[in-house]
């Protein structure tokens, strides 16, 4: 996963997120009582690579008797695909518990988990939420007069060439044009839309084949020509171009100034290679695979930096918004470049346009504590 960048106005309360909608909206049905924890000394705080571990009770957490706890448990599940050495003995727990009751859900987390506040080494307990998402695009298996922005697998070469050739020379040197061909997956209408899909690291392609057939793939993240990212966003403010740097605001720019889209699209010399993916009705129901190596569950899933919280790690997440007001269960199953520091987590909105308009807004406080084995 790369960074991201997507707005719904939403009521904020927390979202339930589906396939079709990734992020609507829906108020609770109830707040559970918690199970006491009272009664249970509190351990010692600990220090996780970036970050201190403070322990705190389970009453400290926000909303934890009013998540849909079972809404997250195929995530957890997920996770247990390849769980980390401390949550492997839990796993068997985990996948029995996937038939209980919300109830029965919240007293086991109780009684077999420990939440630790996350903070910072030094300085204060400011945390950033941020949003991605899994683009859904249309594309041709050939160019058209309509589609001509390629999108590639890695070149033969590149274990060889360390830095590959660069955004501009890919598209004007006739040697990186000669290495990449024949190694086209499909071909993209919007040059803009190749380049959220190369932040994103992955996306789903409604594909017309040569044939007339619409197939739906996904292509996954396979390389990079090892260049420096940089972010047109930021390009653009330093230009006094716009003063909007989201999607939407970069878009709007784009529209109005064709002439100089190239030039903004040069500024970032990073290129990502893809692999095709097959895209069974089962994995439709899923994201990408994260960096534990799982695939992601649109709203219980977070990118964080892995120094401060171990994949696999059952979360508590807490943001009170603007765009999304969220107390919920969510587990560490990706990383990024640009998700730095120890309170700092991406949240995973699922896919389509929908989603993007709020993966490319979400920007928000954010509080986070750990579940550890007890």
């Amino acid at each position: 996963m790369l960074a991201a960048c997507g707005s719904v106005p939403l009521p904020p309360q927390q979202p339930v997120p589906t396939a079709a909608a990734p992020a609507s909206a829906v108020p609770s049905a109830s707040v559970a009582p918690l199970p006491p924890d009272d009664g249970v000394p509190l351990p010692p705080s600990l220090v996780q690579g970036k970050s201190r571990w403070q322990p705190v009770r389970w009453s400290d957490l926000p909303g934890f008797g009013g998540d849909a706890l079972h809404e997250a448990w195929n995530a957890w599940i997920r996770s247990c695909e390849r769980p980390a050495p401390q949550h492997a003995r839990l796993c068997p727990e985990v996948r029995r518990l996937s038939i209980a009751s919300p109830e029965e859900q919240r007293e086991w987390m109780v009684r077999r988990l420990q939440p630790y506040r996350v903070e910072p080494l030094q300085g204060g307990t400011d945390g950033l939420l941020t949003g991605y998402y899994e683009p859904l695009l249309d594309a041709s298996r050939q160019p058209t007069p309509a589609q001509q922005t390629p999108l590639y697998r890695p070149p033969a070469d590149l274990a060889t060439r360390r830095p590959w050739y660069t955004k501009q020379e890919i598209d004007t040197l006739p040697q990186a044009r000669a290495a990449l061909r024949g190694r086209e997956i499909a071909y993209l209408a919007d040059p803009l839309d190749a380049l959220v899909l190369q932040i994103q690291g992955s996306g789903r392609l409604r594909v017309t084949e040569p044939d007339g057939r619409v197939t739906v793939l996904r292509v996954a993240y396979a390389g990079t020509n090892e260049q420096p990212y940089r972010s047109v966003g930021s390009w653009l403010l330093q230009q006094r171009a716009i003063t909007d740097a989201s999607w939407p605001g970069i878009k709007a720019w784009a529209r109005a100034n064709p002439q100089r889209v190239q030039e903004m699209l040069w500024a970032n010399p990073r290129v990502v290679f893809f692999r095709e993916e097959p895209l069974s009705e089962l994995d439709s129901a899923f994201g990408p695979k994260g960096a534990q190596g799982v695939p992601l569950t649109p709203g219980r899933s977070i990118a964080v930096d892995r120094e401060s919280i171990p994949y696999g790690t059952p979360v508590w997440l807490s943001t009170p918004g603007p765009l999304l007001s969220l107390n919920r269960l969510v587990f560490a199953q990706d990383t990024g470049s640009a998700i730095v520091g120890a309170v700092r987590a991406d949240y995973f909105v699922g896919w389509g346009d929908a989603a993007g308009e709020i993966a490319g807004r979400l920007k928000q406080p954010l509080s986070l504590w750990v579940l550890w084995p007890r």
